[in-house]
């Protein structure tokens, strides 16, 4: 229940801050537009695959932790880890090129919500990792454990391993909002 309460009030955050994004957009359209055409999309694109695969292999890892003889969800939690770690690398070089190029928290107010609603992001992204390694791990001692104690009869620990599922998914989700509002949106 408490992970739910915490994602819940994420989204209602995250939701406050897209709103806040889309008024102050709305005062200057023109701005927002031409800070957007010097975001590349390709980044964009590529992070929100990773983010959906890495989804899908997180589901796949949980749906096989569920089964009595769990086999393949520590690859799939692996599979989701390097997904979150390619999201991680492309945004840094993101960030760098930008950075780079000038471009920073100060250059304007759609710059300003794109390094803090993308930072907060990649901080969410950062927790996920963290978690991920742990679901990970419980996936392995599942594995080696083997029918001996089938986790999927242990409700306890099938909450805990769905809960962390769930933070993993809100984080995607986030960035399924995020990039169209940043990158796309005209």
């Amino acid at each position: 229940m408490g992970v739910w309460v915490f994602i819940l009030g994420d989204m209602v955050i995250f939701g406050l801050f897209f709103i806040v994004f889309v008024y102050y957009r709305g005062l200057d359209v023109e701005l927002y537009l031409q800070s957007q055409a010097t975001l590349n999309q390709n980044y964009g694109a590529i992070n929100t695959l990773f983010l959906l695969a890495s989804s899908w292999f997180v589901a796949m890892a949980v749906d096989d932790m569920r089964s009595k003889i769990p086999r393949l969800a520590p690859r799939f939690f692996v599979l989701a880890m390097l997904c979150g770690l390619g999201f991680a690398v492309v945004k840094i070089i993101e960030y760098r090129e930008k950075i780079t190029a000038g471009i920073t928290l100060t250059t304007n107010d759609f710059y300003m919500y794109y390094y803090i609603f993308t930072g907060l992001h990649f901080l969410h992204v950062l927790i996920g990792m963290g978690v991920l390694v742990f679901l990970w791990l419980k996936a392995k001692a599942a594995v080696r454990r083997k029918a001996e104690l089938p986790i999927a009869d242990n409700e306890k620990e099938m909450m805990l391993i769905e809960s962390g599922a769930s933070y993993w998914h809100m984080v995607d989700l986030l960035w399924i909002v995020l990039f169209p509002l940043l990158y796309l949106m005209k």
